[in-house]
């Protein structure tokens, strides 16, 4: 298995830290050149929403962020579809560059890799 790090991202966009710690890693992990995959489940799905607006609280807007990933390597953002599902939020409403994994895909799309950061 070539040296691949997957960095799963699992909280609302503004509720702590934890969206932007997972998207720190994830660009400071392709920054070196390392294969790397950002995989957004649970409320980490709200993070990919678009019109995304976070000028009434002291925060980045964090779809802005995301969508720096490319510049550093990162191309593709994996979704869960059944995290998508239990929310009731289709694809049309998401970003664009997003992949949506079914059930079925997710662990073999984990294993894969051989680190996992959750946040």
């Amino acid at each position: 298995m070539a040296h691949s790090v997957c960095v799963i991202s699992t909280r609302a966009p503004y509720h702590g830290q934890s969206a932007r710690e997972a998207l720190d890693t994830a660009l400071v992990s392709a920054s070196y050149d390392i294969e790397t995959s950002f995989l957004l489940m649970g409320d980490g799905v709200y993070q990919l929403l678009k019109g995304q607006d976070a000028g009434q609280i002291p925060r980045k807007t964090i779809s802005a962020m995301l969508q720096v990933l490319p510049l550093y390597g990162i191309d593709t953002i994996y979704v869960d579809q059944a995290s998508l599902k239990e929310r009731s939020i289709t694809p049309d409403v998401l970003q664009e560059g997003v992949t949506v994994l079914a059930e079925g895909e997710l662990p073999q799309f984990i294993q894969q890799h051989s680190r996992v950061f959750n946040f």
